[in-house]
């Protein structure tokens, strides 16, 4: 009898903290519910930050933790020592097509230009078909609204549709948003990944 392997949750996030503790409280709660819930976080590897925050609280709750960092980072992002697996790669090409292959959903917490560039890329490939998993976005303290406003901006100006919008599922609860990801699960389409 084989075993199903645990629903796993990308989660792109800042390797700061931010400047509201409130950031990384959720980075927490996060980690702490893919955890009490048997799931996997894989994530960017990294010890410092949001990053650290959330892995950290999944491994306390029981969640398997999968880090995927390139050698260049390793000491800038200060890579994790106590993770399940710790994949060190050569290049971000690689830590992101290695982090989407092993990914069932996405969510971007807050970050910077790192986490725009990860989001804005998944959910690209989705919209290429590239894969069918459901990406979520997770803020605190209104951190995503502005550029909310922007994305239905560009919907208005004619660059977007509706469509593309909906491939975000937006929820400020933690609870919610999982059971939303898990409930829309896709094929991730590895054979197409590799083409990328």
């Amino acid at each position: 009898m084989t075993t199903q392997p645990p629903f796993s949750v990308c989660v792109y996030c800042g390797s700061r903290p931010g400047s509201r503790p409130a950031y990384t409280a959720l980075a927490r709660a996060l980690g702490t519910a893919i955890g009490q819930r048997g799931w996997q976080l894989v994530y960017g590897g990294g010890r410092a930050g949001l990053m650290g925050a959330v892995a950290d609280a999944t491994l306390a709750a029981g969640g398997r933790v999968v880090g995927v960092i390139p050698e260049s980072l390793m000491r800038l992002e200060v890579g994790h020592a106590g993770l399940h697996e710790q994949h060190v790669v050569q290049t971000m090409h690689q830590r992101k097509q290695l982090m989407a292959e092993r990914a069932d959903a996405f969510i971007a917490m807050p970050g910077g230009i790192g986490t725009f560039e990860e989001l804005f890329e998944v959910w690209t490939w989705r919209h290429l078909n590239y894969h069918d998993s459901p990406i979520g976005l997770l803020g605190a303290e209104g951190y995503w609204n502005p550029l909310l406003t922007f994305l239905r901006h560009s919907v208005t100006e004619g660059f977007m549709d509706d469509g593309q919008m909906a491939m975000l599922h937006q929820a400020d609860d933690i609870a919610m948003l999982l059971d939303a990801l898990h409930a829309h699960r896709g094929d991730k389409r590895d054979d197409t990944l590799d083409r990328i």
